[in-house]
């Protein structure tokens, strides 16, 4: 059984990362193999809609210039799926909505590929646009069928500012624990 997380933000040890990390130690506590992926490692661009996907019905997107079916290959793998962006203008980062854009087209192109996976969602914010974010990450669950456990917000500016939010902290640990719970009874 394996968990796969993306970090949409373009600080690799900022906040969103330190979120993610906390809800990976309680998979990981639980006997579950965890994935970190960095989207700012690999170039992702979005979507181009050509709507090859849909032809083809390969479990591929048929642009392969970047990181994408590497992607997609680690979410149709994994049992369970986090998603975590910080909130760029009230919205995902751009790496963020590609993965969404590109992945979440392939799942629907062959038949909901990520149907009854367990998926959760972590933002980072400093003021507004959280749910937004948690939000836009949702509709990628929502449209392919996937169990939404819960989501998790972070108030942060600077880095490391997340761990000073007790309460966001919390919920990534509860939230990290509930879907353990979930995955092993959905095993």
């Amino acid at each position: 059984m394996k968990v796969v997380a993306f970090n949409g933000s373009p600080r690799k040890d900022g906040n969103t990362n330190i979120l993610i990390n906390q809800l990976l130690r309680e998979v990981e506590r639980e006997g579950i193999e965890t994935e970190l992926v960095q989207l700012s490692e690999k170039e992702i661009r979005g979507c181009i809609a050509c709507f090859k996907c849909h032809e083809n019905r390969d479990q591929h997107c048929a642009v392969k210039k970047d990181a994408a079916n590497e992607y997609i290959e680690k979410i149709t793998k994994a049992q369970g799926i986090v998603l975590g962006s910080p909130v760029y203008f009230q919205d995902v980062t751009p790496e963020m909505k590609a993965l969404i854009d590109r992945a979440g087209f392939v799942g629907l192109a062959n038949g909901k590929l990520y149907r009854n996976k367990v998926g959760a969602s972590i933002a980072c914010f400093r003021r507004s646009g959280g749910m937004h974010t948690v939000d836009a990450m949702n509709h990628f669950f929502l449209s392919n069928d996937v169990i939404i456990v819960g989501r998790a917000l972070g108030v942060a500016k600077e880095k490391g500012d997340v761990e000073k939010d007790e309460e966001g902290m919390q919920i990534a640990t509860a939230l990290g624990q509930r879907m353990a719970w979930l995955l092993k009874r959905l095993e």
